[in-house]
């Protein structure tokens, strides 16, 4: 791709309740903002490190067991397993905006 073609594009934009960013037309949870910044760094390494060992796994065990370690990083950073708001509002998660109460939101941005 050529700089001439490259267009910026409009994804990873965060939605106003900053719950979610957007990729492609697509919700994924953001990391929970009450978390500390030191312990939110800490998991962000381990992520990115985990990330790396699925990268560079030799084995099938071994890429297993890194992605078990992506997994518990993104759960501890709130992108994965239970929310964390306490509003009861539902987690649309991987879900199209278009299909979610963002919608309007989203068609507008």
């Amino acid at each position: 791709m050529t700089a001439e073609s490259f267009t910026p594009r409009e994804d990873y934009t965060a939605t106003p309740d900053r719950r979610y960013f957007v990729v492609r037309g697509r919700l994924w949870r953001l990391s929970n903002p009450s978390l500390d910044s030191t312990v939110h760094a800490g998991f962000v390494a381990e992520l990115m490190g985990a990330k790396r060992a699925v990268r560079d796994a030799l084995t099938p065990q071994q890429r297993t067991a890194a992605r078990v370690r992506v997994d518990a990083a993104k759960r501890a950073l709130g992108e994965r397993g239970d929310i964390w708001w306490d509003d009861g509002a539902p987690d649309y998660n991987r879900h199209l905006a278009v299909n979610t109460p963002y919608a309007e939101w989203y068609k507008r941005r």
